[in-house]
């Protein structure tokens, strides 16, 4: 008789998930690793019992290794620490880097990046101090070292002008550059004729993407230039005398006949500021905000364009103000008067910081370069010098020309324009940080009209004039940087990351108090405020603090405390310390002995026996 089977006796065993799972293929940079995660999970559990039989106990001292839950994630053979390091890494193709680690960057070129200047020592100051010192120098180093290997990534290099063997620059005209640029280059090359309104002030904005012009019978207009997309045109019925993007090309400034305005891009007026009459030149510091003004009655005002208020009125007691420029690097702003002087100012002191004698005649237009070591002026002796601003202000170089330069520009990367009556001269040096050679102009050209005002344009290789018959634009090769930061001076933002960068430029708005001739001395201890704060303290307490206290003996037992045994060790410090100062005044004696010397090739005198 057959017995029906039971139920699971013959029937195969289901699988579990694991085995019915499809064995992954290995890739081709994942190494073989044994199947131990599979054979732990398959195995019974350990409570259970095998075949009814209870399963042999372990010994406690041995440690059982945890068993790992399967994860989906690829496992890699975990190899010892030298093994790892020897071997080179690989990428995803399986081949080897043929040049493992960062890539080299050059001392020179780190060395442009470094702000920290590591040939002056560290002070003699506490442990605690020194270490942070150390620890800046150190992040200094790593950022100046990844600033250089960035700049590997900036694909655009400077333009330039190279004449045939023989041939002058100077000569080549606007309409051959224009055939010989492509068509987007030669497409910023343009003429407005607009000798209804002339002559015209303009200005280029900070992203060098829009242009703003005003003439002289009211006519303020503003564009894209690059599209050649209007964004407003309005006559204000008055005379325009200069004009000034703001922060943005969201704000216009306009310095009218009788007061200053205030308009947006659509041409809506947005404040009239009273306080600022009769405005003839206007000045735009972007990273401190403040609109400079120089007006008729001869005051410099400052005026706070984030809060609305004037910072600071100035009286420059020189008569009419009609020459102004500011310095880029430190925002000093520059004043040419009439006595041939050239006067340099802060809204943080009522007087000049510092006045140049420039010309004998008056000065008719100044301009500073942006790394702001280098000044020219134009004065009506028809000079037109290049003054060092770093040391003592001495004339670098000077040329005299047939007529005065009446406006005066420099570029991004240092080139010259020279405006004078209708002709506009270029000069170019050797380098971005190198002064202009008056020798001989790298570019001349003539226009309609006489020459009212010059701006380099940001980033392009343009230069824009504003003249009696109306606005042309120039192509000047190199004359700009050809890579602009995104972050900073983005002309291709949008309308969100402007509002963005306005936010985060207003955070980080300088204070006006912090505006000087050297920036550098910020950063650095003012010693002689230092110094007269300790004495005031003294005088206030009665005693100095900070002073070190006298030597006082620890007593000492077996009869080693007596008083002949006490003054003793108190003589023997005080003689130490009597050597130490011995010591750094004869330390200090040939560096005085060098500083009294006499120059080589001087005429003996009388009164030299008595010199010690």
């Amino acid at each position: 008789m057959e017995t029906a089977p039971k139920p699971g006796r013959d029937i195969p065993p289901k699988k579990s998930k694991l085995q019915n799972k499809k064995k992954r293929p290995r890739r081709y940079w994942e190494e073989e690793i044994t199947p131990t995660t599979a054979t732990a999970s398959a195995e019974p559990p350990p409570n259970k019992k095998r075949n009814g039989e209870p399963r042999p106990q372990k010994p406690k001292n041995t440690h059982t290794p945890k068993k790992s839950r399967p994860s989906k994630k690829p496992q890699f053979l975990k190899k010892p620490r030298g093994q790892r390091n020897a071997e080179p890494p690989r990428s995803l193709s399986g081949a080897q880097d043929p040049f493992p680690g960062p890539a080299p960057v050059s001392v020179e070129v780190a060395q442009k990046f470094r702000r920290i200047d590591k040939s002056k020592k560290l002070p003699h100051s506490k442990s605690k101090t020194r270490s942070r010192l150390e620890v800046a120098e150190a992040e200094e180093e790593e950022i100046s070292v990844k600033a250089a290997r960035s700049e590997l990534l900036l694909a655009e290099e400077p333009g330039f002008l190279e004449g045939d063997e023989g041939e002058d620059t100077a000569k080549i005209r606007q309409a051959d550059i224009v055939e010989a640029v492509d068509i987007a280059s030669a497409a910023k090359h343009f003429d407005l004729n607009l000798r209804q309104f002339g002559p015209y002030r303009l200005n280029y904005s900070q992203t060098g993407r829009h242009l703003a012009f005003g003439g002289r019978r009211g006519h303020v207009a503003a564009l894209d230039w690059v599209t050649k997309k209007l964004m407003c045109e309005i006559n204000v019925m008055e005379a325009v005398r200069d004009i000034r993007f703001l922060h943005s090309e969201a704000l216009l400034a306009v310095a009218q006949n009788r007061w200053l305005h205030i308009y947006d891009n659509q041409g809506i007026e947005l404040h009239c500021i009273r306080r600022c009459d009769r405005v003839t030149r206007l000045e735009f510091l972007p990273f401190h905000f403040l609109l400079a003004t120089s007006s008729e009655t001869g005051f410099l005002t400052y005026l706070d364009v984030s809060v609305g208020k004037i910072v600071a009125a100035l009286n420059a007691r020189a008569g009419r103000l009609d020459v102004m420029t500011q310095n880029p690097y430190n925002a000093v702003i520059h004043l040419g008067h009439s006595n041939g002087t050239v006067s340099l100012w802060s809204p943080a002191m009522k007087e000049p910081l510092a006045k140049i004698l420039c010309h004998r005649g008056g000065v008719r237009a100044v301009a500073v370069d942006p790394t702001g070591t280098c000044m020219a002026t134009s004065g009506l002796d028809h000079q037109l010098k290049i003054f060092d601003l770093r040391g003592k202000f001495q004339p670098l170089s000077a040329r005299t020309l047939p007529q005065g330069a009446g406006h005066l520009a420099f570029s991004q990367r240092g080139l010259l324009a020279a405006g004078m009556s209708d002709v506009v001269n270029i000069w170019a040096g050797q380098g971005k940080a190198s002064p202009p050679s008056l020798e001989k102009p790298y570019l001349t050209h003539r226009l309609s009209g006489h020459v009212q005002g010059l701006q380099f344009c940001p980033f392009e290789d343009v230069l824009g004039v504003g003249h009696s018959g109306g606005i042309t634009s120039m192509l000047v090769p190199g004359a700009a940087e050809p890579n602009f930061d995104g972050l900073e001076s983005n002309p291709y933002r949008s309308r969100k990351q402007r509002q963005e960068w306005e936010v985060k430029a207003l955070l980080e708005k300088v204070p006006a108090e912090l505006i000087c001739l050297d920036p550098r001395a910020l950063a650095e201890v003012d010693v002689v405020s230092l110094e007269q704060a300790k004495k005031e303290r003294i005088e206030r307490l009665g005693y100095d603090p900070e002073s070190k206290a006298p030597f006082q003996p620890k007593p000492k037992l077996k009869g080693r405390s007596s008083t002949a045994s006490l003054v003793k060790r108190k003589r023997k410090v005080m003689d130490e310390q009597h050597r130490d100062k011995v010591r750094q005044s004869l330390e200090q004696q040939p560096q005085k002995q060098e500083k009294a010397a006499k120059p080589v090739g001087a005429r003996p005198s009388a009164l030299d026996r008595f010199v010690r």
